[in-house]
């Protein structure tokens, strides 16, 4: 692995180990050399199956050790060899992926789960469509969206083939936390909470398993308490780690527009003690989330109340209704202009 091991030598100002790396740049090259006289004699004396394995083979070890590039540049000429079929295909561009999901490389990620589903339309089979929705649910999660990954991640509970890129326990430990945010509650429970799926690997998920049911009971003390645990679990994770204050933040404000949902007014001392915080944090926090459009209540302090309000949704389509208009309007106007010159 000496191209991943200088890399991060550099990465982060570490001194190389010449000797090391003069030792797994011999093991390195002694591999890709038998790999390269294994897909001469293929080219020579076999057929094409065996070429592409050899191919394949060639472009995995690359990855193996770290030689992105390479390794990209190899997956690349298996792409475009000819009479490679659409199931290979997907399979180097799947690979492709999982490069780009090691190194973040959120554009390459983009660009491969793409060409990967175009190719799934022509000819994947099952397996292979079903470990795309992971992939994509991924990609979807390093960018913040989560109620689609959550979508992806569900139509997976079932049939979970992935294993290439999580354990089962790891890809219920996504599911769990983004189908919170996604789903609603009666959906929750049926789609999660009931689930013999998710029940015979929540016992794993100790934390996640309290959090999912704490909301939906509506034990927003243990709630909260259960955040503060799953808090150090998501920050170490790689693909929801730089979420985690979105996350956190997302948590607490479902539950507090869940209580709230039940009430016209409450106090506000009594939604801090069902909450397990002081009246100032609950305070401030209802405030930030109320001023930002969050929430629909407002606070009275002097009065130690809180009172609700629900959306007028008549009144907002409405309104959407006629924004839309204008832009429609102003869009018909500049091609008039455009037209006229």
């Amino acid at each position: 692995m000496s191209p991943l091991y200088e890399a991060l030598c550099l990465k982060h100002n570490w001194t190389c180990d010449e000797e090391l790396v003069k030792k797994m740049k011999d093991i390195n090259e002694a591999e890709l050399k038998t790999i390269s006289v294994k897909l001469e004699d293929a080219v020579t004396n076999a057929g094409d199956t065996e070429v592409l394995d050899c191919m394949f083979e060639k472009a995995r070890y690359l990855s193996k050790i770290g030689d992105w590039e390479v390794s990209w540049v190899a997956y690349d000429e298996i792409l475009n060899k000819e009479k490679v079929g659409t199931g290979k295909k997907i399979d180097a561009t799947m690979e492709k992926a999982r490069i780009a999901l090691f190194n973040m490389d959120k554009a390459r990620m983009k660009e491969t789960v793409a060409e990967a589903k175009a190719l799934n339309e022509i000819g994947g089979d099952w397996d292979r469509r079903n470990r795309l929705k992971v992939y994509e649910a991924y990609y979807l999660m390093s960018i913040r969206d989560l109620k689609g990954a959550s979508k992806l991640l569900l139509d997976c509970v079932a049939t979970f083939t992935c294993v290439e890129l999580c354990t089962y326990k790891q890809f219920m430990f996504y599911t769990l936390l983004t189908c919170l945010i996604a789903l609603d509650r009666n959906d929750l429970r049926k789609k999660i909470i009931d689930d013999p799926h998710v029940i015979t690997i929540v016992r794993e998920l100790p934390n996640e398993r309290d959090l999912v049911n704490s909301m939906y009971n509506c034990d927003y003390k243990v709630f909260f308490q259960t955040i503060l645990a799953t808090h150090t679990e998501i920050l170490a994770d790689r693909f929801l780690g730089p979420a985690t204050v979105y996350l956190v933040r997302e948590f607490r404000v479902l539950a507090y527009a869940q209580f709230l949902e039940a009430y016209s007014s409450v106090m506000l001392s009594s939604m801090a003690a069902s909450f397990g915080i002081s009246t100032t944090l609950l305070d401030t926090e209802l405030s930030r989330f109320i001023a930002s459009g969050r929430l629909n209540a407002k606070i009275d302090k002097v009065g130690d109340i809180i009172e609700t309000s629900r959306p007028d949704k008549k009144n907002a389509q409405y309104q959407d209704v006629i924004k839309k208009g204008d832009n429609l309007l102003n869009q018909i106007q500049k091609l008039v202009r455009a037209i006229d010159v």
